[in-house]
């Protein structure tokens, strides 16, 4: 697996001593509960980047440094391969670095927040861009599902704000009760056309971006397991998470559940630009 943007980087970018951002690739396939695919997200991903420009509208986000590590083996029980991950982005955060996962399935972000956090000593806010809320106790029996990794997350005391949820069950919507969550969902922000955000006065000052693909409408985003319709534009999404940054420090970033289509790049050149620009409004 080359680099992510290998093609533009130059020798002192993408030297992990000085980069700003490392890229830790990690194809889990392991609880989809319908279309499949997302061992091949992360590889897919960095080769779209490879056709990507170095300038973007938040800048030239690569001058801050750009590394990338090698894959998380996924091989072993859930536990063990979120304690990878967890060293791993732990590791980095430690740094003074910003981990950026590449996934795979949504519950690699249980073992990402697990590592930044452990790494600055306290709980994080996480910003969710999805279709579903993923706050179920369990899925299939596995609590490390990706159906269930909020419910996790919140468990252990993180913060969590969720956009473009538009796919719950009721388990979840006492979940958001229970753990406070703040949200606005797919249909209020596509319908009002809504951009902006504004996170709770009390929601934490360091956060964690995890954007899931599927939070995007199917006709910008058909290339992941479950797509659903009524989701969020491709600008809107960005927008969305540009104005819940405002004030706060970015820890870390997943994008997933990208399930690569070989009928069309197309779908992993838009997650790679995404990835490339929320690094932009990080930089």
């Amino acid at each position: 697996m080359v680099d992510f943007l290998d093609s533009e980087l130059t020798s002192a970018e993408r030297n992990i001593a000085g980069a700003k951002f490392v890229i830790v690739p990690m194809p889990l396939e392991r609880t989809v509960s319908y279309g499949s695919g997302t061992a091949g997200g992360p590889e897919a991903i960095i080769e779209a980047s490879n056709e990507l420009e170095r300038i973007c509208p938040e800048g030239e986000p690569c001058v801050h440094g750009i590394a990338t590590v090698d894959p998380i083996h996924c091989d072993g029980q859930l536990p063990e391969v979120m304690a990878r991950l967890a060293r791993q982005t732990a590791t980095i955060a430690a740094q003074g670095k910003v981990p950026v996962t590449l996934g795979g399935e949504h519950s690699l972000t249980y073992g990402a927040v697990s590592g930044v956090a452990e790494a600055l000593g306290r709980k994080v806010g996480i910003i969710q861009i999805d279709a579903h809320a993923d706050l179920r106790i369990a899925y299939q029996g596995e609590k490390h599902s990706h159906a269930s990794v909020m419910n996790l997350l919140c468990e252990e005391g993180h913060s969590l704000a969720q956009f473009g949820v538009r796919a719950l069950c009721q388990q979840e919507v006492e979940g958001r009760e229970k753990f406070a969550v703040a949200f606005v969902d797919g249909e209020e922000l596509v319908t009002n056309n809504i951009h902006s955000v504004t996170l709770p006065k009390d929601f934490p000052n360091d956060v964690y971006i995890s954007f899931d693909v599927d939070g995007l409408d199917p006709s910008i985003m058909p290339a992941t397991g479950t797509p659903v319709p009524g989701g969020l534009g491709y600008y809107q999404a960005l927008n969305i998470v540009r104005s819940a940054l405002k004030g706060r420090k970015c820890v870390g970033m997943d994008i997933v559940e990208l399930a690569p289509n070989r009928d069309s790049q197309a779908w992993d050149f838009t997650t790679a630009q995404i990835v490339y620009r929320l690094m932009g409004m990080v930089a």
